[in-house]
């Protein structure tokens, strides 16, 4: 007989006294409050919250959150007494109060995926296996030196061919958190893309993200070399590497690639001039102050794919 998939529940706190923890819960009922029994504990200095705030209940494969507060949950920014939760809602204990991401992962028995699975092919025998509680994707160590994507502008000899493939990503932009089992994946404002974000500079289709050939790639859905890898244009796509900056737009916003299929938005300015000689040595000062903050990043991202 077949068990029912497992379901957790992932809290990423994003803004309160425990602003960068993860917290996974499988149980059908989440208590959120000040008080020892809940699941989620506040400081009990944090009056704002009441002993018992929240809970959230599932119902079958999906949440419902009921406010319990004297102060008020909101969800998204908007007040509510009960919600059913999608995935990347942001959750706000009281106004002003702590803030979580709410996601959840369906964890089904290794060997159902793998029944299900078609026989991969030679090419794809290389690739990790895909689980769907998104599993450490191992990079791939190349043979021979990658070519440089932080030229200029520069075509693709050939365009590299863009096939559905079942591996992880996850994006974070602002308060969101969203999580993909399989590419390609479209970013843009418009309502049918896969990753919606309203940005004044964005098309309604701006850019997909994909796999191939053993690595991740970015391709410039707009025809007007909008999409940009560390300060440079690319032509149609272009692979990705770990700490490549990726501009949307000249106009932002901007992610960064942490390798293992993350990608999180950082808070730097797009720059569209060439940088000059003697600015070489903030260059380098920057290049160091990416990588710390690139480390912060992952440490975050990797209490969501290393379990």
């Amino acid at each position: 007989m077949k068990r029912p998939p497992v379901i957790v529940v992932q809290l990423i706190h994003i803004l309160g006294p425990m602003k960068g923890e993860i917290q996974e819960l499988t149980e059908p009922v989440i208590s959120i409050g000040r008080h020892p029994s809940c699941n989620l504990i506040f400081p009990a200095n944090l009056t704002s919250i009441s002993r018992k705030h929240a809970e959230i209940f599932r119902e079958g494969n999906q949440f419902k959150l009921v406010d319990q507060s004297t102060n008020g949950t909101f969800v998204n920014g908007k007040r509510v007494k009960e919600v059913y939760l999608k995935n990347g809602d942001v959750l706000e204990f009281s106004e002003g109060g702590p803030k979580v991401s709410f996601l959840t992962e369906m964890k089904e028995a290794k060997e159902e995926v793998e029944r299900l699975s078609p026989p991969p092919s030679p090419r794809e025998e290389s690739k990790v296996s895909f689980q769907a509680d998104l599993p450490r994707v191992e990079p791939k160590r190349p043979m021979v030196e990658k070519p440089s994507i932080v030229q200029p502008v520069r075509e693709e000899t050939s365009e590299v061919a863009v096939q559905l493939v079942k591996v992880p990503l996850v994006i974070q932009y602002g308060p969101t958190l969203r999580s993909y089992k399989e590419l390609p994946v479209t970013v843009g404002k418009g309502l049918k893309c896969d990753f919606i974000i309203d940005h004044p500079a964005l098309f309604d289709h701006q850019a997909q993200i994909f796999f191939s050939q053993n690595q991740y790639w970015i391709k410039d859905l707009t025809g007007q070399r909008s999409v940009q890898i560390n300060r440079k244009p690319i032509g149609l796509q272009a692979p990705l590497k770990p700490n490549d900056d990726i501009a949307l737009s000249p106009r932002g916003p901007i992610f960064r690639f942490l390798g293992e299929g993350r990608l999180a938005e950082v808070d730097e300015a797009p720059v569209e001039e060439s940088i000059k000689p003697s600015e070489r040595k903030g260059e380098t000062q920057r290049e160091a102050i990416k990588e710390k903050e690139s480390k912060g990043l992952r440490s975050v991202f990797k209490k969501i794919i290393d379990r």
